[in-house]
Formats: C-alpha cells, structure tokens, sequence
C-alpha cells in the first residue's frame, strides 16, 4: 500500500485524500518535530453545514492550517481547502466536514482528546501538552461542557439540597442545587439571594415546584423564605452542620470571650482565649494531649463546660427517627439551656426553638447538606487546579460536570 493511502487510512479525513507531505525536525521549528499534510478535496457533492442539503457547486474557498493529533513524536499540521458552498435556500455556507467544526482550527478529535485531559489537567497543563494557545484550550472545554451537559433534567426532582459557597475573596458567593439521592450537581447560580436563586425555581415549572416534597438547607432566611414562596408543598430540612457551626458561633465563641475578658490573671486569659479550636472541634477528632487540656478547662470553667456539653448533647437531636420521641428530647434540651443562667445558650435556644420544625423533619427526610460540604471541598479543588476562574458560567460548568449523577 502506497505511504500516502497509509497516512489517508490513518487519518480518515472523510472526503479528502493526501497531497504533500513533510516533515520537519524540532531543530528546525522549535521544540518538538512537525508533520505537515497537504489534503486535497475528493471528487463530489458539498453539503451545507445551514440545512443540510447537497450541493453541486461551490462560492469560493480559502486554505487553512488545521491542527490535528499528534502522528507519534510529531505535531500535525492540516493545510486543508475549506469551502464556501452554493447553497439554494441558505445561499454561501461553510461546507459540512464531519471531522473538523464550522470555524475550528483543530480537528475534532483533538477537540475531544483535549477535552477528556481538561477533566483531570488544568488548562495550563493542556495547552503546554499539545502546543495549543491558553484560550483555544478554555474555548475547546466550555464548548464541549455546554454540548455535553446541556439543560438538566428536572422531571423527576422532588427532593433537593442547595447551599451557598464562596466564589472570590470580599463576600461574592454562589448557589449550589444538588438532587441528593442521585448527588447530581442540577444547577449553579451566582449569589445566594432571594432574586439569585429564583430562576432555578422557575426552570422547575410550575408541576415541578408543586411536586417537591423536602428542601435541605442551612439557616438562610432567603433561602427559606423563596422555598416556602416557590414550593408551597415542600418542607423544610435544616441540616446538623449548619446548626451546629450557628451554636459555635453564638454561643461558644460568645461565652469564651467572655469567661476570658472575665479573668483577672493574665495566663488564665490567655489559656482561655486560645482554646477556640479545642472547643469548636469534636472530641473524637482531637489528639490525646488535647483532650486532656479539654477536660482541665471545661473543668476550670462551668460556663464554658455547660455551653461545650450542651453541644454535644444537641447533636443528638438528628438521631432520632421519630418525631415525637425528637420533639421530646428537644423540650428536654430546651429547658436545660433555658435554665443555663446563659445569655447567649438562651438567646440560640429561644430562636431555635421557633425553626426547630425545620430540624425535626429530618426524622421523615434524613436530608443532610454534608454531601454540599463534599462537593464544597471539590469545588476548592477546581478552583486551585485553575489558579483561579476568571469566567463563572465557565466555572459553574466545571462543577456540574464533576458531579453529572449517579446511575440508579
């Protein structure tokens, strides 16, 4: 078989054969060889890349340099014809090729090998792998994420989780909706209000709205108050994380800074001021020689150990699978705080006490935002493989297809 049906056969650019070839050494073009190949068009009829249609005849046509696989240590260059066909009904169009896109300067099969690499490389990486320009690399991906993805399926949602993340330093966030019996990103949004969020609720549609059962979700009052407006039917599930990190924040920081500024000894302020992790942290995850300094400073301090073991005892609460035994032990623990002599354990315990329904559901809907906690950390991860995005929808893509569904 003659070389030049050999390189045709291997390349298998339908519709042309191969004219010239050559290559040229790394010393020559740089850092690594080249192969340059000359394809000339076959005898036949153009298709319209508009509607379709065979066509005799053709507008005009222009060379271009295509880029394609690497053929073993070399890059390969495509001087290809490209045509502009006669079209009756569309009138000049860019002749349809299979292999190579409207206006693409790489051949499709390097577009998806790209793609695949942008799933595990950054697109730094990528683009230095094949020798191809940053952008043309990020075009590449974002073009195939939209292709692929597309919109979500919505049809059958009835259960949803949603949380806020951060997207850039200064307080700029976004929202994340998970459907999390199948840990299926549906949608990212930027921002975390009431305006932000609703345009997923609208793509829900009316049916869609009305048939969702349960919401998981921190304390956001927007976040609440546009599930409640937007899904009449659904409850709401506030998940133990969220809660409990609320409880750290106002009531053990609150009563630590206190119980420190309280001290009339430098060194017993000083202990106490920096025991912050040690108590915000759960004693089955601390070393030894921390749970010692725990239990010498609960000890030392009983505002401090009744706010600690309070804590502890509230995460019980999400143990519970029935709702009448949790709602018992939430009027037990709520009378334990109350009679704390607490400020701020009393102040959480009062507020709480008007959303704990939004605790208790989980008994009828085990709904957690942990799996959003997951996500979170890989979504960290995108971010440092990325240096940073710079394009947000091409950012939320990246998300969403990390997460496309598990099968079931």
């Amino acid at each position: 078989m003659p070389s030049d049906d050999v390189i045709a056969l291997l390349g298998s650019w339908e519709g042309y054969r191969v004219g010239l070839v050559r290559r040229i050494d790394s010393s020559q073009k740089g850092p690594s060889a080249q192969v340059w190949i000359e394809l000339r068009r076959e005898p036949g009829p153009f298709i319209c890349s508009g509607c379709g249609r065979s066509c005799e005849k053709y507008h005009d046509m222009t060379e271009r340099w295509i880029q394609d696989l690497p053929i073993l240590d070399a890059q390969t260059f495509l001087l290809v014809p490209r045509f502009r066909v006669a079209c009756d009904g569309c009138g000049p169009k860019v002749e349809h090729l299979p292999w190579l896109a409207k206006y693409a300067r790489v051949t499709a099969r390097l577009a998806q090998s790209v793609a695949r690499l942008c799933k595990v490389l950054s697109i730094k990486h990528v683009a230095e792998f094949y020798d191809l320009g940053w952008d043309t690399v990020k075009a590449i991906d974002k073009a195939h994420l939209v292709a692929t993805l597309g919109q979500p399926d919505l049809s059958e949602v009835d259960l949803l989780a949603m949380d806020e993340f951060a997207v850039k330093r200064g307080h700029r966030y976004a929202t994340i909706f998970v459907e999390p019996e199948r840990k299926q990103v549906l949608w990212v949004c930027r921002g975390r209000s009431r305006e932000d969020i609703r345009p997923f609720f609208e793509m829900l549609g009316e049916a869609g709205r009305l048939r969702m059962r349960a919401v998981a979700m921190d304390m956001s009052i927007a976040y609440e108050e546009e599930v409640r407006h937007q899904c009449p039917y659904a409850v709401i599930v506030f998940d133990q994380f969220h809660v409990l990190a609320k409880y750290s924040r106002e009531v053990i920081d609150t009563v630590r800074t206190a119980e420190a500024n309280r001290q009339t000894h430098r060194a017993d302020r000083q202990v106490i001021k920096g025991s912050r992790w040690l108590l915000l942290r759960n004693a089955e995850n601390l070393k030894r020689q921390d749970r010692v300094k725990l239990r010498e400073l609960l000890k030392a301090n009983r505002h401090l150990a009744t706010a600690y073991i309070l804590k502890d005892d509230l995460k019980s609460l999400w143990d519970y699978q029935y709702s009448g035994a949790a709602r018992n032990f939430w009027k037990e623990w709520y009378n334990r705080a109350i009679r704390s002599r607490i400020k701020p354990l009393k102040q959480f315990a009062r507020r709480l006490s008007t959303k704990i329904e939004g605790v208790i559901y989980h008994c009828l809907y085990p709904l957690h935002t942990s799996l959003l906690e997951g996500i979170n950390n890989k979504i960290k991860v995108i971010k440092r493989m990325a240096y940073g995005f710079r394009d947000e929808a091409y950012f939320f893509l990246k998300i969403r297809d990390a997460f496309p569904r598990i099968p079931g």
